[in-house]
């Protein structure tokens, strides 16, 4: 099973939707994540049927800024447990395996936003046996390598993250594709 996610900053131009739709079936996803789609419900449905995705979640945009998409195939079934506009928390069931946890994220950009959010999100999860996945673009730079441009990195801008991370026993893995 391929999990697709993809910080998309708007999903409504033409060469967007064909890399979209070729990154799927290069990868075979049966679940994607799109988050700064920056459209409607309505638009991600249609966009969602060209994906041949039979499933979906979306979070709609505040304006021009956020929204969230979370489309699934037949073969998975998938229960929203919560949700915000900067998160899908979901219990996951793929048949022939145990139930797992995702929560498909985009944080906040906001400086002032991100301890809340990181505590939020360390009190999704209870049972620390879980098998639990988060995915998605924390907004989050978490060493210099990262960084490129603007100010220098300040360690202690990631604590919260960190915190985060090390309270549920996660594993921050590099990012792969795309830009960094």
């Amino acid at each position: 099973m391929t999990i697709l996610a993809w910080k998309f900053r708007g999903i409504g131009n033409k060469e967007s939707v064909r890399a979209l739709v070729n990154s799927i079936r290069k990868f075979q996803s049966y679940i994607v994540f799109l988050s700064e789609t920056k459209q409607k419900r309505r638009y991600l449905e249609k966009m969602k049927m060209k994906m041949k995705l039979e499933h979906s979640f979306c979070v709609e945009p505040n304006g021009l800024a956020g929204g969230l998409a979370l489309w699934w195939s037949k073969d998975i079934q998938i229960k929203i447990l919560e949700h915000g506009k900067h998160f899908i928390d979901a219990e996951i069931l793929v048949k022939g395996e145990p139930i797992w946890f995702g929560t498909f994220i985009y944080g906040p950009p906001y400086k002032d936003q991100k301890k809340d959010f990181w505590e939020l999100m360390k009190n999704l999860r209870n049972d620390q046996n879980a098998k639990w996945l988060v995915i998605g673009d924390s907004n989050i730079v978490s060493c210099q390598d990262e960084k490129v441009g603007g100010l220098p990195f300040n360690p202690t801008d990631a604590n919260s993250f960190f915190d985060f991370l090390d309270s549920r026993g996660l594993v921050d893995m590099p990012i792969t594709g795309g830009d960094a």
